[in-house]
C-alpha cells in the first residue's frame, strides 16, 4: 500500500519499535457538570467571592465537558477528607485502574502479565513508596524478574516521556513486552477555596488510566521519533504546590497562550528534521488542556476542526484526567477512523514544567 505523506525511511523490517495495543479504564462513578456545580456551591460558595462564584457558574455551564468520571462513591467524600484516607483511596484507584488497563491491553494481541517484561508508571496526583509498579507486578503475578520503574512530576505531559522510556527499554530487549502505565486520581488532589485556579481546576479535573503493550513485532503503531521541550521560566503557571502539606493546582490565565506556542515548538522539532510538516499528518492526538489551550494550538498550528474532533471527544466525555488523557485521544482515533497503514499521526501532551511532548507514529504497513 503507498505511503501518505513525504517518505521516511523505516526500519520497519528490522524491528522497530511498535504501540502493539492500547486499553483505557476509568471509575465506575459519574457526575455530570450540573451535579458537580451544584456540590461546589453548596458545599463552597461561603469560601467564594461573588466574582469567583460567577465565574464557576460560568465555566460548568461550557458544553465543552459534559460528564466526567471520579474515584469516589459520592462527591460529599471530597468534604474535609483526611490525608491518610485520600492517599489509601489514590492507591486503591490507581492500582485497580491501572490494572484493568494492563489486561485490556494485553488480552487483543494474546499475551498475559506474565509475559511482560518491562513496566513503566507515571503519576503526578498520589506518591507512594514503593510506587505503583510493585503493587501491579504482585496484583496481576507478573514475573519477579519484571525491569519496573515509577516516575513522578511530569503532570498532564507526564505519558509521553513515559512512552519514551518504554521505546529505550523495548530496543533493549529482541522480543520483549513492554507496558506503559498512565494513571491519575487527580480527585484525590481536590481543593477548593477563593482561588481560580481551584474554581478552573474543580470543572476540568477527572480520573482514568491507561496501558500501551509495547514489542518489536511487524504489528502496530509505529513509533517514528520523538520530541520534548522545557520552559522552566514558565514553571509557575502550570504546577502543583504545597499548602499545609497537601497539593494545590495553579494555573495561569496565560496558560493557553504559553501552551499554544509551546506545542508548535516541540512539533517544529519534531517535524522539521524529517521533511515533514503539520499539513503532511493525517491524525492528531492532544492532551485535551481545556477549551481555550485547545483553541490556542489549532491556531498556532494552522489546524482544521475536523484535526481536533477527537481531542474534543475525549474531553466531552471524561474531561481532563492529566497524564492518561492523550493515550484516551488516541484510543478515540483508533476506535472511530482508524489509521491506515502509512498514514502518520502526532501524539502532544503538555503540563507541570512548563513542558511539551511530541511522539510521531505511522501505522504499519
Amino acid at each position: 500500500m503507498a505511503s501518505h505523506g513525504k517518505n521516511l525511511s523505516s526500519d520497519s523490517k528490522n524491528g522497530n519499535v511498535r504501540i502493539a495495543s492500547i486499553a483505557v479504564a476509568t471509575p465506575p462513578y459519574t457526575v455530570n457538570q450540573s451535579q458537580a456545580e451544584e456540590f461546589l456551591v453548596r458545599a463552597y460558595s461561603d469560601k467564594l467571592s461573588k466574582k469567583n462564584l460567577a465565574i464557576l457558574r460560568k465555566i460548568f455551564a461550557h458544553p465543552s465537558i459534559l460528564h466526567r468520571h471520579v474515584a469516589l462513591d459520592d462527591l460529599n467524600g471530597l468534604i474535609n477528607e483526611h490525608p491518610d484516607k485520600r492517599i489509601a483511596r489514590f492507591t486503591r484507584w490507581a492500582v485497580d485502574l491501572s490494572s484493568q488497563a494492563i489486561l485490556k491491553a494485553l488480552t487483543p494481541v494474546g499475551l498475559t502479565p506474565d509475559k511482560v517484561s518491562g513496566l513503566v508508571v507515571n503519576t503526578c496526583t498520589g506518591y507512594i513508596c514503593p510506587g505503583i509498579s510493585t503493587y501491579l507486578i504482585e496484583k496481576l503475578s507478573m514475573s519477579n524478574k519484571t525491569r519496573a520503574h515509577d516516575l513522578v512530576g511530569s503532570g498532564c505531559g507526564g505519558g509521553i516521556p513515559n512512552l519514551q522510556v518504554c521505546e529505550d527499554m523495548a530496543k533493549g530487549t529482541d522480543d520483549g513486552v513492554i507496558v506503559c502505565v498512565s494513571v491519575e486520581i487527580c480527585s484525590a488532589t481536590f481543593q477548593m477555596a477563593d482561588d481560580l485556579s481551584l474554581v478552573i481546576s474543580n470543572a476540568l479535573f477527572a480520573d482514568g488510566a491507561s496501558a500501551s503493550v509495547l514489542w518489536r513485532r511487524s504489528e502496530g503503531l509505529e513509533l517514528i521519533a520523538s520530541s520534548s521541550y522545557y520552559e522552566p521560566e514558565s514553571r509557575d503557571d502550570i504546577r502543583y504546590i504545597y499548602k499545609n502539606g497537601q497539593l494545590h493546582n495553579q494555573l495561569s490565565a496565560f496558560l493557553p497562550k504559553l501552551t499554544g506556542k509551546a506545542v508548535a515548538t516541540v512539533v517544529t522539532n519534531l517535524l522539521k528534521p524529517r521533511g515533514l510538516t503539520p499539513k503532511d499528518i493525517q491524525h492528531w492526538a492532544f492532551h485535551p488542556g481545556g477549551e481555550k489551550v485547545i483553541n490556542a494550538i489549532g491556531d498556532e498550528l494552522g489546524l482544521l476542526k475536523d484535526h481536533l474532533q477527537a481531542t474534543r471527544a475525549i474531553m466531552a466525555k471524561f474531561g481532563n484526567m492529566s497524564s492518561p488523557t492523550v493515550f484516551f485521544v488516541l484510543r478515540e482515533i483508533l476506535d472511530n477512523r482508524g489509521i491506515q497503514p502509512g498514514e502518520w499521526c502526532v501524539m502532544v501532551a503538555f503540563g507541570a514544567g512548563l513542558c511539551a511532548h511530541a511522539f510521531l507514529l505511522r501505522a504499519s504497513e
